[in-house]
């Protein structure tokens, strides 16, 4: 497509954008701010363990687990070692395929989960929740499967089937 061609945004949809734009840092920082401050771990650290605490035996593939954070798997990989040294976390050959890596959440890795999701919920409930109503919510729910699946159309939503 040409510049000529180009379909600008308008007004409304530009500050639609920036107002998105601005969410989607701001709330990522604001979200890290928080574990840092409380937990001791960013926010990447914390979607990897919530990913494992989720999980059937608390296990994941590495691969799968590096979808779940939307991270890759070298920075997955960096993650979990450092999560490895405070003993949240251990790596297996997978049994089923052994070109695989399962991460395994520990006993102690569980324990960090639990001790850190309530202030992570409040955070998000205050920063997300909150400011929003009922309908609100809903709106943002139904705008955010729509943009998963015009980013990746075989995006599946957690605990609401695809996007």
């Amino acid at each position: 497509m040409s510049a000529d061609e180009s379909r600008w945004l308008n007004d409304e949809e530009h500050a639609t954008w920036l107002a998105l734009a601005g969410l989607m840092v701001q709330l990522s920082s604001a979200l890290d701010a928080q574990l840092q401050r409380d937990a001791g771990i960013s926010h990447f650290e914390y979607q990897v363990l919530a990913g494992l605490s989720m999980a059937p035996e608390r296990t994941r593939r590495m691969s799968t687990l590096a979808a779940f954070a939307d991270g890759s798997l070298s920075r997955l990989s960096h993650t979990v070692k450092r999560l490895e040294k405070q003993g949240w976390v251990y790596r297996t050959p997978d049994p089923a395929d052994g070109r695989y890596t399962l991460a395994v959440l520990t006993d102690t890795g569980w324990d960090k989960v639990v001790a850190t999701a309530p202030g992570h919920v409040a955070e998000v409930r205050r920063l997300v929740f909150d400011p929003l109503t009922k309908a609100q919510q809903k709106q943002l729910r139904e705008a955010g499967h729509r943009i998963n699946k015009a980013i990746n159309p075989d995006t599946r939503c957690p605990g609401a089937g695809n996007c």
